[in-house]
């Protein structure tokens, strides 16, 4: 099975079309304050305005109230839902919307455990962030921990780079990978070469 890409923390129109012209399966939008990678709803309608059809597109929310995400919802075109924080599975499943739910890789003991509180859930980001903090980091877990039969999606986060993401997935066997800060020139600005890099690893035999 091909893995698929998302790329995460689009914050510029250049980097929206220069992602989709590489053949992503998935842009992710921020919606979290705190986060250098935030964009308002103004700036997500226009950047969203301008993805062609077949190419999933997500906000990223952390601890957010309700209000909040519904206004998103309700003038951004989102195709998915992907929450960060202390949220609970009716909180995020009472939106109607397909989920992914980050799980916290740095302080969670058991990921069985963790991903049964959410059965709701499309699938499950790892990422290498601890409960309460966001991702984006750039540093990595140890992939090697992760069980092979969680019974949804698999899509790994947390440090990937152009140096690293082939042999994750080899060791891995992800159903996705999920990119922010390793394809970036600074915070929230996408590095074109480094776009295009990412993918060649990806699709490395």
């Amino acid at each position: 099975m091909q893995t698929r890409i998302k790329f995460c923390g689009l914050t510029r129109q250049q980097d929206v079309q220069h992602a989709v012209a590489l053949g992503v399966d998935a842009l992710g939008f921020v919606f979290v304050k705190n986060s250098a990678r935030n964009i308002d709803i103004d700036t997500a309608v226009n950047l969203v305005r301008e993805v062609p059809p077949f190419i999933i597109k997500v906000g990223l929310f952390m601890n957010a109230q309700v209000a909040d995400v519904e206004n998103v919802i309700k003038d951004v075109k989102l195709n998915l839902l992907q929450f960060h924080g202390d949220e609970e599975e009716t909180f995020c499943a009472q939106f109607n919307m397909p989920y992914l739910k980050a799980v916290p890789m740095a302080s969670t003991s058991s990921l069985e455990g963790f991903c049964e509180n959410f059965e709701t859930a499309t699938g499950f980001i790892l990422d290498s962030h601890a409960q309460g903090q966001m991702g984006g980091s750039g540093e990595k877990f140890t992939w090697s921990e992760i069980p092979k039969n969680l019974n949804k999606p698999v899509i790994l986060a947390g440090g990937l780079t152009v140096g690293n993401v082939a042999e994750a997935i080899r060791v891995v066997h992800p159903y996705a990978v999920d990119v922010s800060s390793g394809i970036e020139a600074s915070k929230g600005i996408k590095d074109p070469a480094k776009m295009e890099q990412f993918i060649k690893e990806v699709h490395r035999d």
